[in-house]
């Protein structure tokens, strides 16, 4: 089911080679142009650890960081070897959104379009993705920042973390923001975001669901890990199947939500590692999945 998401939103023109799974992602790509990649990504034991690496201009969405953001995602997506992404951010700043100067009227209506469809495309990814994505957020993330950090699967922030949809007060609405951020925490709590631009700190956006968890800055990386090697002692198969079939009931009405997943639950029986979970379980030993 992840699978499929995935296909609807290509790999054509991308270079996937295969790569030394201690090394950069980034050293397997093809090239994009001159200059550095706005984004880093290096695997380890089925964790793969993206970077958002621009805090020179406060990791801002701009359309090269969305792209790298994406390559960086669908690398080797399929790949066995792949069980969890982390997403991170270098600096004070996770992210500051969009880049505005991409937004003035010196770019065409096109470019702007591009620019919101390939952040559509990279949020609803993220939600496709067949393995869990995590955001470790340390310090502030605004308006599209905001909306990266409530489209993943868990996040994890420090408690000097804080969230905003601020470009109301700048004449430029949280729309796009607004998707993600009205499915992660109650409508009100979001309307007002959106209609004020005020931030909110770790602890509310905790309250309010944006978050898994805080914890103080010295144990973020530690707490994010631990989650991450947890899912990644896991079955990948179980995981995504578990992962695409939550997303997919969400929306239904109960009845419809209940047949859904009880034939998720035969399929997952059915499965190798369905069976040998089972089975360890009834043998009282630890099950051997099939990665």
């Amino acid at each position: 089911m992840a699978a499929l998401g995935l296909r609807a939103f290509g790999t054509k023109g991308l270079c996937w080679l295969r790569r030394n799974p201690w090394a950069p992602l980034s050293a397997g790509f093809c090239s994009r142009g001159p200059g550095p990649r706005p984004t880093s990504a290096r695997q380890r034991e089925g964790i793969r650890n993206i970077v958002l690496s621009d805090p020179k201009k406060r990791n801002a969405l701009s359309l090269a960081m969305l792209k790298s953001l994406q390559s960086d995602l669908l690398h080797e997506a399929e790949s066995k070897d792949l069980k969890v992404i982390i997403i991170s951010a270098e600096g004070p700043v996770f992210s500051s959104g969009h880049d505005l100067k991409e937004l003035t009227d010196e770019q065409s209506p096109d470019y702007h379009a591009e620019v919101f469809q390939t952040c559509s495309e990279v949020m609803m990814l993220i939600q496709n993705h067949p393995v869990p994505v995590i955001a470790m957020v340390n310090g502030l993330a605004t308006a599209a920042g905001c909306q990266l950090v409530a489209s993943c699967d868990i996040a994890v922030a420090s408690d000097k973390s804080s969230f905003a949809t601020p470009g109301v007060n700048i004449g430029l609405f949280c729309s796009t923001p607004a998707v993600a951020l009205g499915r992660t925490v109650p409508r009100k709590v979001a309307l007002e975001m959106l209609f004020t631009g005020e931030p909110i700190s770790a602890q509310e956006a905790l309250l309010h669901g944006l978050l898994s968890k805080v914890v103080p800055e010295e144990r973020l990386e530690e707490e994010t890990m631990r989650i991450a090697k947890k899912i990644a002692s896991l079955s990948r198969p179980v995981v995504s199947l578990g992962k695409a079939t939550f997303y997919k009931q969400l929306p239904q009405d109960l009845r419809t939500a209940y047949y859904l997943t009880s034939q998720t639950m035969v399929d997952n029986v059915a499965l190798r590692d369905g069976q040998e979970g089972i089975k360890a379980f009834i043998q009282k030993r630890k099950p051997i999945w099939s990665q």
